[in-house]
């Protein structure tokens, strides 16, 4: 199946670039270009692609209120965040509006036709440690989950899952891959797949990242955890 792609830039210059690079591709297609926030809406609402991919800094609308329109309103169009000022507050900024990864500009092709299928098939581009590095920088936005509280909302929230998907989301949280939680948990690798697919499905999130950016919301993970 061909992957349509939707390309937000504000410099003409990049999104060529990026056509060039991902028209090579058999499965990809580039079906729009946009120049900022607003058209990249407008766009994504128009042809519906698979990903965005979403430049941060764009005249009028940014990219990170485009990127929260979208996932409100087309949510089968899935946000890839590109920048030039890597893990700072423009990449908490862009997940928490919904965004499935976030690249910089200079990412080599391979990995940035890797991430684009990645990001197509439902998972998030970016490394479990890699996203653990990033929530540690914000960390301090986050409440500490000490109080009674805290404990409440965090019990209500994970409600609907059973003991072993609590186990499974708390690795998953902590960065482990599917692997590292089979090993650690004594499962295997597919059970573990089925297990996070129905903790996504369960707590209604897109992705390891938003599982991630919950733990940390609701203090079961700490940095340096």
């Amino acid at each position: 199946m061909t992957i349509s792609i939707l390309l937000a830039d504000d410099q003409a210059l990049l999104r060529q670039g990026f056509r060039m690079v991902l028209s090579a591709q058999d499965d990809l297609t580039v079906v729009g270009e946009a120049g900022d926030g607003e058209e990249a809406v407008r766009m994504t609402r128009l042809l519906k692609p698979d990903v965005v991919l979403m430049d941060v800094r764009m005249p009028g609308t940014d990219g990170i209120a485009a990127t929260r329109q979208i996932v409100a309103e087309v949510p089968r169009s899935r946000v890839i965040i590109l920048t030039t000022y890597g893990i700072d507050r423009y990449a908490f900024s862009g997940l928490n509006a919904g965004a499935s990864g976030f690249l910089l500009k200079d990412v080599v092709p391979a990995d940035l036709v890797a991430a684009i299928r990645t990001v197509a098939g439902g998972d998030a581009v970016i490394a479990p440690s890699v996203t653990r590095r990033l929530l540690e920088t914000f960390a301090h936005r986050f409440p500490d989950g000490s109080d009674e509280d805290a404990s409440a909302a965090t019990s209500d929230v994970l409600a609907p899952l059973t003991d072993r998907e609590r186990e499974v989301f708390v690795e998953m949280a902590a960065g482990l891959t599917n692997s590292e939680i089979a090993v650690r948990l004594t499962l295997s690798d597919a059970t573990v797949k089925t297990h996070v697919g129905r903790i996504l499905a369960k707590l209604g999130l897109r992705d390891r990242v938003q599982a991630v950016i919950l733990a940390y919301e609701h203090g079961l993970i700490k940095p340096g955890h």
